[in-house]
């Protein structure tokens, strides 16, 4: 008999109200096992358990504005913290992070900050999240296809559902499957290949991202994004 997954202590009150019952359910219960027999088969799993939720903890449900969509978390050690396209504090900056900078100097002529660590985005309502939210040290893509990608949908389609006008940017083809669950008609979207080195010039490079962002904000008389990031 499989062991269930326990609701995290850190996923928050608001987010639970809305993805606790996904728990319950037989995929995450297979999820929690695969999880823990890689674990036991001396595989190397980022981001650290205490850290897998923290895209929801660090913005909760009624806070969000925008969704920042990626595919999985960065796989060298000491990077991924639960927060896409983030990394820890001290740890240099990863390729795609510098075409994000790259892509918002060019849009916002902001420069690019000095570290990776995105925080202050999230702490504004900037939820940074994954399709999938572990991966294996130096294996890309290692837990597709695991059970993380129905948790996530169930994350946007709760967001599209129930809250308006929030901006989805949705970074390269595996983020941008879960653009069905969203309706344009209450919501933005932004499309657009991933940042990483391998596809930024098919189409992110130009893209710009954060000022149609805070232009549609503006528009429907709701806060702009702070992109600047302090040192």
């Amino acid at each position: 008999m499989q062991a269930k997954m326990r609701r995290p202590a850190t996923l928050c009150a608001s987010w639970q109200r809305h993805l606790g019952g996904e728990f319950e359910q037989p995929y995450m219960q297979s999820l929690s096992v695969f999880l823990r027999e890689r674990k036991q088969a001396g595989g190397v799993v980022f981001p650290r358990g205490r850290d897998l939720f923290n895209a929801f903890n660090a913005c909760p449900f009624d806070d969000v504005k925008v969704v920042v969509l990626g595919q999985d978390p960065y796989h060298g050690p000491n990077q991924a913290h639960g927060l896409s396209f983030s990394v820890q504090p001290g740890v240099p900056v990863p390729p795609s992070l510098k075409n994000i900078y790259a892509e918002l100097e060019s849009d916002l002529a902001i420069p690019a900050a000095n570290h990776g660590h995105l925080q202050a985005w999230a702490d504004q309502g900037v939820c940074l999240l994954n399709s999938v939210l572990s991966v294996e040290q130096g294996q890309a893509g290692a837990h597709q296809g695991r059970g993380w990608e129905r948790f996530t949908d169930a994350a946007v389609r709760a967001l599209a559902e129930q809250r308006e006008q929030l901006v989805f940017m949705l970074w390269g083809s595996y983020a941008q499957k879960k653009g069905q669950f969203i309706d344009r008609q209450r919501h933005l979207v932004i499309k657009s290949p991933h940042p990483s080195p391998l596809s930024a010039y098919r189409g992110f490079f130009g893209s710009k991202p954060f000022s149609r962002c805070n232009a549609y904000r503006e528009a429907n008389g709701l806060e702009p994004v702070t992109w600047a990031l302090p040192d």
